[in-house]
């Protein structure tokens, strides 16, 4: 085999293949164990600053608040892990380079490889990247004989590996002996850094964009757990008589104090005690901190889906429909970026150690399918094929979902037409049967014939330049709705009209007295 060398231009190491890399340690700098909290004593001026030296290189601190994020505030993690799966569950496709045998061998080997159990699960992990501005999954290859395959995807924790302090962009693993990383091996790592927003790869994670809010809602739930706990319960007072001993007034506090856990007290009969109304609720405290909460999860939706009617806000079916979750250019985008991943840290490693290098390699995609109006495509269909549009109904059944019928396979058709009763069909029988003079039928068909490409035009020319300026059949089809309201029959309609009827009228005129 010919020398490989990746998409960095480092030529491959085998015997590195197999063993793994970037695997913790017991200790070190690469360790699992975490004891260190960062959201914890969050505070305006430490997000500034560990965002600050996130910028600089040194992003330990944030990762480990964006890790701490997604475990803490179930709206970030739910909208997260929405954008997530909008992705990672979408169906996935392989394009052979050409048609040529060898290009579609080596598409359905990659086909082969993106059925494992497996890649579905790396697909989840290199998605972590959202959250964090990049994420890193080390492939354990197996060599069964003469073929490579992954024998597993091990999800690396983000603070084992540092940014070159040069450019910012190449991912280095952290090690013991080089404090500023070193190379990641070809062929070993799945490196994905999605372009959110243009710059440094560290700085266009999620979690930096919704930290302040995240920060602030932590904030909003202290105060309100305390306002609850103080304007919760409505004030306990206790009231005594002027003739009141010491003794009474002590009995008569730690009955007020236990009333609230007890529910019960005992007191003198000179005694009482009242509930007044907390006055947190007349002065709208009570909605105060549940608005700023709303407000700021409405703020992280739309940072992260791109929308809030299906998160936050409250929709008809019709309007979630449309906003489907997360916004669609945005799945586009994540689709088309962690394509582009795969096919040059999994698909180009995995031919090129199997089949060698090639010139042109398979494209993986991740595919999002729009839904078919049916029902919209049914109504345009009845319209227009009696008009004679004509149509394959291979394609119709493509947009519709239903398969070809099986030779010999029993099959929907038109139900048979009623049978209409025996008195009318004898007169319709009779004035079918009879024929207009031959005269006034050559008369007719010889005005029709003469007049009609000027009775057709208004109804064929819209059809033949939309024809002319569509770039597609797909978007022929979804102009066509909008091209009836061009289309003017009245006139052709008019005339066939009163051809039928003076052809009628001439053969009800012949008939004779005893039909």
């Amino acid at each position: 085999m010919p020398d490989i060398v990746d998409h960095r231009g480092q030529p491959l190491r085998r015997q590195e293949l197999t063993r793994e890399v970037a695997a913790p340690r017991l200790t070190g700098i690469r360790q699992v164990w975490n004891a260190h909290s960062v959201a914890a004593a969050l505070s305006p001026d430490r997000l500034a600053a560990l965002l600050h030296s996130a910028a600089q290189g040194d992003h330990h601190d944030y990762l480990t608040l964006a890790e701490e994020m997604e475990e803490r505030e179930p709206h970030y993690a739910s909208v997260l892990g929405t954008r997530k799966r909008a992705v990672s569950g979408l169906p996935v496709a392989v394009e052979a380079a050409s048609d040529a045998a060898r290009d579609v061998e080596l598409a359905d080997a990659v086909r082969e490889l993106t059925r494992r159990p497996a890649f579905g699960e790396m697909l989840d992990d290199a998605l972590d990247a959202l959250g964090k501005g990049y994420s890193a999954v080390e492939i354990l290859w197996n060599r069964r004989g003469p073929e490579w395959w992954p024998q597993e995807y091990v999800w690396r924790d983000p603070r084992f590996f540092v940014f070159d302090q040069t450019t910012g962009r190449e991912l280095r693993l952290l090690d013991e002996g080089d404090l500023s990383g070193v190379a990641l091996p070809p062929y070993k790592f799945i490196v994905h850094m999605p372009r959110l927003k243009s710059g440094l790869p560290v700085r266009r994670g999620l979690a930096r964009l919704v930290a302040a809010s995240y920060m602030c809602k932590a904030y909003a739930l202290t105060d309100w757990m305390a306002f609850a706990e103080v304007f919760g319960m409505p004030l306990r007072l206790g009231r005594y008589g002027p003739n009141a001993s010491a003794d009474d007034i002590q009995t008569l506090i730690n009955a007020v104090a236990n009333i609230g856990t007890d529910a019960a007290a005992v007191i003198p009969e000179s005694m009482r005690i009242e509930f007044e109304e907390a006055g947190g609720g007349q002065r709208g405290g009570d909605q105060l901190f549940l608005n700023l909460a709303e407000w700021l999860d409405k703020q992280t939706s739309k940072a992260v889906l791109g929308q809030t009617m299906t998160a936050d806000d409250g929709s008809s079916q019709s309007q979630a429909n449309v906003h489907n979750d997360v916004r669609g250019d945005i799945q586009q985008a994540d689709a088309r970026q962690l394509a582009d991943t795969l096919n040059r840290d999994l698909v180009r490693p995995f031919i090129d150690l199997n089949y060698g290098p090639q010139e042109r390699y398979p494209r993986l995609e991740l595919q999002i399918t729009e839904p078919e109006d049916l029902a919209g495509l049914a109504d345009l269909l009845a319209k227009l094929v009696p008009l004679g549009l004509r149509v394959e109904q291979s394609v119709v059944r493509d947009k519709a979902g239903i398969p070809d019928p099986d030779d010999g396979a029993e099959v929907l058709g038109l139900p048979a037409a009623p049978a209409a009763p025996p008195a009318l069909n004898q007169y319709t029988a009779t004035a079918l049967n009879r024929q207009a003079p031959a005269e006034l039928v050559d008369e007719l068909e010889a005005e029709l014939a003469a007049e009609w490409e000027p009775q057709l035009a208004p109804v064929v020319d819209p059809l033949h330049a939309l024809a002319e300026r569509a770039g597609s059949y797909e978007e022929f089809l979804q102009a066509l709705p909008s091209l009836l309201q061009e289309m003017d029959a009245g006139e052709l309609m008019q005339r066939l009209a009163r051809a039928t009827f003076q052809a009628r009228g001439s053969g009800d005129a012949e008939r004779s007295p005893d039909a």
